[in-house]
């Protein structure tokens, strides 16, 4: 018992030497170790790898971007100062922020961090199209930028051949000098700018590759605010400051404040929960669903139980939907799905199945309202109206439901909240004479039903990979539907074709002028939802708890996790 006791004194004693604050400029602390915790595991460190949003939150802090997104997602300069775009749309100019230093590493001579260019840049860049680097990002560029499709296909030949390849690089990429780089595009795309802002797009240096090989994925260096330190799987993950990163505040001080983080990969929320609520994590996202009640009250504030804690909620950019397979010989009906669609009482499902967990019912189109700029207003979607509902059931030809067949809607298994929607969802459908089946299947499985048009009736989220309607809309663009019907249709699942839709959204995602896309959208997206393809349920929001004494760190729609400016006031 005294060994013990005296073990947990001295880790108390390790956390308060820790923890130790430094009084800054403007009222600011510094120092401190941030806690977070995620719920998941981290798949990959190297940018080429990052598809997932867990690997995303650490990435950030290491890494820097050409450009970011701040916390109402509107873009904002980070290592380019600024950038143009030509009025044809297909050359960005991006002009680099200078004195930027890769963070120190045994990567670099003497162990000293060199000076981010424009070189570095176009190397970060190319590796996304290189099939030798195992890229996931590929597939966003390969379309859009000069030259993609020829570096990706040579680079793939060559090693088939064993041989050098014939190109060193993307023809789109530019380098027009240390300070200034240039995208060539192959053809106007709006929304590419915002590729820029992905976790594929960090800027690393050569010399860390070259020297980790295959295991730079867990020795990432960057120009960001944190070094990496270490990795254990499943267990944590530690970050220490740089101090030699570029930024300062508006008072002068060094970003960033803190003198590290850690990550924890416990992975269950209710446990996350518990240690939240002990002081061992100062941070807690997402709030069980059966606790909700008992933490969040019915005007969303806290209850006085956790009045003593800090609750941040935002309106995130995702969607819950039903989708329909258009072209199945169950909802090929567009009355049916508009019946469906009428039949959702939205307000009772966010009120007794989510606890008032969510921010709104989804009464307008597939873009949610937390889409920067996106009059979301204008789209006439679907209020509850059973009246309307039978009368479209019956111009349909299933009076009351007569003659129509069983409904059986797929959904994953591992998700109690989506299967309690669901029978909420499946007692609403009675009321239009509709007998609504549940087939619960493993996640992988499900997907690949879907993506393979074998489901005619199932559930889907979609969050957004970055801030334009362009990430949401395109599930409704019919090329993305392939000629062959038993090909798979990951994108367009529902498989809906509308030639006019196709036509305005072609325009619109070669439109740069933001305005003038946004409207093409709203005009496109109208009329996708007036044909029901899919059965909008609610628009999400995300809830975090924080500890009283976290400061300077804000939830966006996103839930990009920054610790660039976060303070703790201890």
């Amino acid at each position: 018992m005294l060994i013990l006791l005296f073990a947990i004194s001295g880790l108390n004693c390790g956390n308060k030497e820790e923890s130790k604050m430094t009084a800054l400029n403007g009222g600011i602390k510094g120092g401190g170790i941030y806690i977070i915790n995620e719920l998941e595991n981290i798949r990959s460190l190297d940018p080429v790898g990052i598809n997932d949003v867990v690997s995303h939150h650490v990435a950030h802090q290491i890494y820097d971007l050409l450009i970011d997104l701040d916390t109402s997602l509107n873009l904002v300069p980070q290592l380019a100062t600024r950038w143009e775009i030509s009025e044809d749309g297909l050359l960005y100019t991006f002009h680099l922020r200078k004195g930027v230093m890769f963070q120190d590493n045994a990567c670099f001579p003497g162990g000293k961090g060199r000076e981010m260019n424009a070189n570095d840049v176009k190397y970060s860049l190319d590796r996304v199209c290189n099939p030798a680097t195992g890229t996931l990002g590929f597939d966003y560029f390969k379309n859009h930028v000069e030259g993609a499709i020829e570096f990706y296909e040579e680079m793939t030949v060559a090693r088939r051949e064993s041989r050098d390849p014939k190109l060193n690089g993307v023809s789109g990429y530019v380098v027009k000098d240390d300070s200034t780089f240039q995208i060539k595009l192959k053809k106007p795309f709006g929304p590419f700018i915002y590729y820029l802002t992905l976790a594929f797009s960090y800027i690393i240096p050569k010399e860390a590759v070259e020297k980790y090989g295959k295991d730079y994925f867990q020795n990432p260096v960057g120009t960001g605010p944190f070094i990496f330190v270490d990795w254990k799987p499943d267990l944590e993950l530690n970050l220490k400051r740089n101090p030699n990163y570029w930024e300062k505040d508006k008072f002068g001080n060094q970003i960033p404040y803190l003198e590290g983080a850690k990550f924890k990969f416990l992975k269950e929320v209710s446990q996350q929960l518990l240690e939240f609520r002990n002081g061992n994590l100062d941070e807690c996202y997402r709030i069980p669903n059966e606790s909700f009640k008992g933490i969040v009250t019915p005007e969303k504030t806290l209850t006085p139980e956790f009045s003593k804690f800090k609750l941040q909620k935002v309106p995130s950019l995702a969607i819950q939907f039903y989708g329909f397979l258009t072209t199945g010989k169950i909802f090929n009906n567009e009355k049916v799905r508009q019946a469906f669609n009428y039949a959702i009482d939205r307000d009772k499902i966010l009120k007794f199945v989510l606890n008032g967990q969510g921010y709104m019912g989804a009464i307008y189109g597939i873009v949610p309202p937390s889409m920067p700029n996106y009059d979301y207003k204008k789209i006439k979607g679907y209020n509850f109206d059973l009246t309307k509902a039978k009368q479209l059931m019956t111009e349909a030809g299933y009076p009351d439901g007569k003659g129509f067949p069983d409904a059986v809607l797929q959904i994953n298994s591992g998700g109690d909240r989506n299967i309690q929607i669901a029978e909420s969802i499946q007692n609403m459908l009675k009321e239009i004479g509709v007998n609504m089946k549940l087939n619960i299947i493993q996640f992988a499985q499900h997907l690949d039903n879907i993506d393979a048009g074998r489901a005619d009736f199932y559930r889907l989220g979609w969050i957004a990979d970055y801030p334009d309607p362009e990430n949401f809309l395109n599930l409704y663009y019919g090329k993305n539907v392939p000629k062959d019907p038993k090909a798979i249709s990951p994108i367009n699942s529902t498989r809906y074709q509308n030639p006019e839709y196709d036509e305005i959204y072609e325009k619109a995602i070669a439109t740069t002028n933001q305005a003038e896309r946004y409207a093409l959208y709203l005009q496109a997206e109208q009329i996708a939802v007036s044909q029901a393809p899919m059965m909008f349920i609610y628009y999400d929001e995300d809830y975090r708890l924080l500890q009283p004494y976290v400061n300077g760190y804000a939830l966006d729609p996103m839930h990009r996790v920054n610790f660039r400016y976060l303070w703790l006031d201890k």
